[in-house]
């Protein structure tokens, strides 16, 4: 595999230039226009990167990993993290799985944009005295039995072939509890583990509180980190918890055909689903806000309105930072409900993914030169995967393509985060993955370490291109690693915080007083130079939305 040296195409595939337009290229592409998918005042579940789900925490994906398990590489681990800002000392309710809700983790094997495999996790409160106890629990737990936790929840876990066979894995099976703190819960270690559930054919399960894994710095509103970007390198995300559904299976179990070996490669994605929940097009046809057609004249931007009980699609998360960063506000609740086989629909976008914005910006205000249009190489990290014949990029490295019992003709273009599971884990992980030649680490799948930030910014400014990352941007934000480090076995997240944030910095993980100034910390001295200045900037262009967001997280 070619991976150190990639480059251009000087003719690049004529579905690729096709394809531009879908909407998982924009993952690196800020200010697009997705004309045609306009969400209706009405009646959808909210998503805190979306303005019309903005309500419902409980259904708001934040992020997806996909890896070859370190300490057992004969599986494959999937993690989904959901309720961002989750404030560890936020009772007396604290932070429970919605139970009206369905928490999907979903597999393409031969890359035609729609699932071969569905895990479901749809959980139940189970409350040991609702009449008498406002407490979530009325003294120390020490397991997930004990009488003193009163609030509890369970979960059913089921997997879906491609063909709608639904089999029930886990009845019943037992979630972690929010970590109340030490008084209540002096191991909670010992909690963790027990929500740890083994599957009846092999691998395990997991769903529960952790510390959030994802890392950047998103103090970019107070006048560009001060006017002058010298605030760099601190992670606003540090003492926030997540809620965390993972689950850890035989490769053969997701592969395509059940063989690991011949089709390694698969696509990856999480949803949350909610009954009676709609979104459509604002308008109807033929206002300005009407959704999208494509050539059979088929709207485009609504969901799928199949599955018993009127399940309906409300949240969707693939690669990082693509509804937050990309997606324009008046159509990020659309984006939510689309499903990956119809990205390749959306046309409106041609020209702007093909001579995306930022790299503009970046040049007129940074100098640092803007790499030449049109941009396939994007398209092919996000959208079709890398592959010799997708794209620009001359290396074959996770597109379902390379799939040997997959139909090329039923290949579509489709924004999912893509893993090659035949790629041994890494010794030593590089933070930058394929991008500092560690084919283990994003965008070929992505583990808890991997710099998601800083990677995206490097492949928007070429390094894709070339191979090598660009000098200018090489300090990016500075924020290199999680707040807690993962952990060596089964979740591998961190276990949560339980310090207030305004107590926690990355010298004081328990708590302090240095955390103060809306939640960041000052460690030790950061130099800062004219290339602080190109990261902090390019941060600005690719992180603002998102730091909206979870400014918005943190009041709600």
């Amino acid at each position: 595999m070619e991976s150190s040296r990639l480059s251009r195409r000087k003719h690049p595939a004529r579905r690729a230039e096709r394809t531009l337009a879908t909407v998982g290229t924009l993952s690196l592409v800020t200010a697009a226009a997705l004309t045609g998918l306009t969400p209706s005042t009405g009646s959808a579940s909210s998503h805190r990167e979306a303005p019309l789900i903005a309500g419902d925490p409980k259904a708001d994906n934040t992020d997806v990993y996909a890896f070859t398990s370190p300490d057992k590489p004969d599986t494959v681990t999937l993690v989904a993290n959901w309720i961002p800002f989750e404030e560890p000392n936020g009772g007396p309710n604290f932070y429970p799985f919605a139970n009206d809700a369905r928490y999907t983790i979903k597999i393409d094997g031969d890359g035609d944009g729609k699932p071969d495999t569905t895990y479901t996790w749809k959980f139940t409160d189970r409350i040991r005295d609702d009449a008498n106890q406002f407490l979530y629990n009325t003294g120390v737990v020490k397991t997930l039995d004990d009488q003193t936790l009163n609030f509890r929840q369970t979960y059913d876990l089921t997997v879906t072939d491609a063909a709608g066979n639904t089999k029930t894995l886990l009845k019943d099976a037992p979630a972690a509890p929010s970590n109340v703190g030490k008084a209540s819960m002096p191991d909670y270690a010992s909690l963790r583990k027990q929500a740890v559930v083994p599957l009846p054919n092999g691998g395990q399960t997991f769903a529960g509180q952790a510390s959030d894994p994802f890392f950047l710095d998103l103090r970019v509103f107070d006048l560009l980190y001060g006017g002058d970007l010298s605030e760099t390198g601190h992670n606003t995300l540090a003492g926030y918890n997540v809620n965390t559904i993972a689950i850890q299976v035989p490769k053969k179990d997701v592969a395509l055909k059940g063989d690991a070996t011949r089709n390694p490669v698969i696509g990856v994605w999480s949803t949350t689903d909610r009954q009676g929940t709609a979104v459509t097009g604002a308008g109807g046809k033929g206002s300005e806000n009407a959704p999208a057609q494509d050539a059979k004249g088929t709207d485009q931007g609504a969901p799928d309105k199949g599955g018993e009980g009127g399940w309906r699609q409300v949240s969707r998360l693939g690669n990082p930072l693509v509804n937050e960063v990309v997606v324009p506000l008046k159509y990020k609740d659309a984006f939510n409900a689309l499903t990956p086989d119809k990205d390749n629909t959306v046309t409106p976008v041609v020209d702007k993914v093909k001579d995306p914005i930022v790299p503009k910006l970046v040049q007129s205000i940074y100098g640092v030169p803007a790499p030449a249009t049109p941009r396939n190489d994007l398209v092919e990290i996000f959208l079709t995967g890398i592959c010799k014949e997708c794209g620009p990029i001359k290396a074959d490295l996770n597109s379902q393509k390379l799939n040997a019992d997959a139909d090329k003709a039923k290949f579509v273009p489709a924004e999912e985060l893509r893993l090659n599971m035949s790629i041994p884990p890494t010794a030593k992980p590089n933070r930058l993955g394929v991008l500092a030649k560690d084919l283990g680490g994003f965008p070929n799948g992505r583990r808890l370490n991997d710099d998601v930030v800083d990677i995206e910014l490097q492949a928007l400014e070429g390094a894709a291109q070339t191979g090598k990352i660009v000098p200018a941007l090489a300090a990016g934000d500075r924020v290199d690693a999680p707040y807690r480090q993962p952990g060596d076995t089964f979740p591998y997240v961190a276990l949560p915080n339980t310090a207030a944030v305004n107590q926690a910095d990355s010298l004081h993980p328990d708590g302090g007083v240095g955390a103060g100034f809306g939640g960041t910390a000052f460690g030790d001295g950061f130099p800062v130079a004219s290339v602080l200045a190109v990261g902090g900037g390019t941060l600005l262009a690719c992180a603002g939305v998102l730091a909206l967001r979870r400014r918005r997280a943190g009041q709600a």
